[in-house]
């Protein structure tokens, strides 16, 4: 893996001042604000968050590029050098769950601990017919966003949640960005590059989640790291930072605190 375009280093936001550095990166369809439910409740003494903004997200909305996963995760490492970070954590939720493992993939020295939060397997997700069309269209139809967004936590949340996830994404990310990251999230295949890493690994998937699974995670993320471990959380689906931010704080500071 070798940098495409010039990194660059993503606007940030910190959160705490602990010893044990981590870097939390968002999905598809947020930008750092992806957990901002969760930012109340962690410990602020034992880590440092630091929330970047992917190219086309948030404050990087107007920022242009490749939007792939692997630019992505050059940026992620020219935030570290930025940072003066030499080894830190990471957490990644769907979309950035493929970005983490891409700073996997170049510098697997430099991680302690990798989360993924309903994680896009690093062999990506096959999608085909109506279900490639959904999403794809998504960058232009709300509607097809919110179908999306509903499907992906159980068809069980209120309409004014939906809503507001829907509008908090057509705000926060750029359509052409949005559509052009579908084809490297969901399409590119660069397992080899991470498989057999030894990076201890946990996996968090929502029971209420239909596509990203447990049994997705047992046939991709779990075969393929040395150390990893899957957790499962019962009342979550795809959004576990909004659904459940509690538990997802408990399943990521307890993994990444037994890192020394």
């Amino acid at each position: 893996m070798g940098p495409i375009v010039p990194p660059l280093v993503p606007p940030y936001e910190t959160v705490g001042d602990g010893p044990h550095h981590v870097m939390a990166v968002h999905g598809w369809f947020s930008d750092r604000s992806a957990y901002a439910a969760m930012l109340p409740h962690v410990d602020r003494r034992a880590f440092t968050y630091v929330l970047p903004d992917l190219r086309g997200y948030g404050e990087a909305r107007d920022v242009p590029g490749a939007f792939t996963t692997e630019e992505a995760g050059w940026d992620l490492l020219a935030l570290a050098h930025h940072l003066g970070w030499d080894r830190f954590s990471l957490i990644g939720h769907s979309m950035g769950g493929a970005v983490v493992q891409r700073v996997v993939a170049a510098a697997p020295h430099r991680v302690r601990r990798l989360v993924g939060v309903a994680p896009v397997p690093a062999s990506g997700v096959p999608m085909e017919g109506e279900q490639w069309e959904l999403f794809a269209a998504a960058a232009e139809r709300p509607e097809n966003r919110r179908a999306i967004i509903d499907m992906t936590t159980g068809n069980r949340h209120p309409a004014a949640w939906l809503d507001l996830m829907v509008r908090h994404s057509l705000r926060r990310s750029d359509a052409k960005a949005f559509r052009a990251w579908l084809d490297s999230w969901a399409l590119e295949d660069f397992h080899e590059e991470i498989s057999g890493t030894v990076v201890p690994v946990r996996v968090v998937v929502g029971a209420h989640d239909p596509a990203l699974t447990a049994e997705v995670m047992r046939q991709t993320w779990l075969r393929w790291y040395a150390d990893a471990e899957l957790v499962e959380l019962p009342c979550a689906g795809h959004y576990p930072a909004d659904e459940t931010p509690l538990e997802l704080v408990r399943a990521v500071e307890d993994f990444i605190a037994a890192d020394g």
